[in-house]
């Protein structure tokens, strides 16, 4: 549950039967929220009221429990239109973190196999992804270095958020399908720009790197103006596309030919 106080701070709490939220606005009983119609405004000891609204999604990433730094919502918007997440994908997410991209792909309806070299930050992933959607979500976390190699084959989507994804390059030109998407969420732009080289090394195509900016106003009465602060460089997202080369063309298509043709038949077969 979100509750916003009148200062605009805003508070994430998992209700519970006979407890009590404590702030500098006053004490909140849980059984006062529990069966409140959301958007209600509820009074706390002091009488300051309280805005009690479901967590959205960004709500959520912004202030749920961490390991590792998590990715901003302005970057998991455009993760999930770039990248293409859709129901049914196998998808390959190595650094999951805090799990911030796991559970915004998830609710896109993807299953997630999870590469994570710590298992602190493993366990905080699962644990914040199963607090958000439940136990029940095709998410799996193994403990293991991705640059040492990928097990999986056919992916969909494979979605890199760690220090080197240019090591994982070699891996994902075996581990991905044609046609598949390869993401890389980078800090700094020499960082990107050995993951690009490598992706041009290793025949991926249509590659594009973007930073998203995300600047708010203020607008109260005739007052219009940018607020002074905005979110502005979080990362650099770099999308790319796994292209057919010399080997996938031995295969002859396979399942993932674009068309399918029946056998040609002659004239005296017909």
């Amino acid at each position: 549950m979100l509750l916003v106080d009148g200062k605009d701070r805003r508070y994430l709490i998992t209700l519970t039967a006979g407890r009590q939220f404590h702030t500098h606005s006053g004490i909140l009983d849980h059984d006062v929220i529990i069966g409140a119609v959301e958007g209600s405004k509820i009074p706390g000891s002091t009488g300051r009221a309280f805005l009690v609204l479901r967590p959205t999604l960004s709500d959520v990433v912004l202030k749920m429990p961490r390991g590792a730094q998590v990715i901003y919502p302005k970057d998991l918007g455009a993760i999930l239109i770039a990248a293409d997440l859709a129901p049914g994908q196998r998808v390959l997410e190595a650094g999951v973190g805090s799990g911030a991209l796991s559970i915004a792909a998830l609710r896109a309806g993807v299953s997630i196999i999870g590469y994570e070299i710590r298992e602190d930050f493993a366990e905080v992933a699962k644990s914040n992804v199963h607090a958000m959607l439940g136990t029940d979500v095709p998410y799996d976390v193994k403990v293991r270095d991705v640059t040492e190699g990928i097990d999986e084959r056919d992916l969909d989507r494979i979605l890199l958020d760690m220090p080197e994804p240019d090591k994982v390059v070699p891996h994902a030109a075996v581990a991905l399908r044609p046609g598949g998407i390869f993401m890389a969420y980078l800090p700094t732009i020499n960082q990107t720009a050995l993951v690009r080289e490598a992706l041009d090394a290793y025949g991926f195509g249509m590659a594009e790197t973007v930073e998203i900016l995300r600047r708010t106003w203020h607008i109260e009465g005739r007052s219009i103006r940018p607020d002074h602060r905005m979110v502005a460089h979080t990362g650099f997202l770099t999308f790319a596309r796994r292209l057919v080369v010399e080997e996938d063309r031995e295969v002859k298509f396979g399942q993932h030919a674009l068309f399918s043709r029946e056998p040609e038949t002659s004239e005296l077969e017909s």
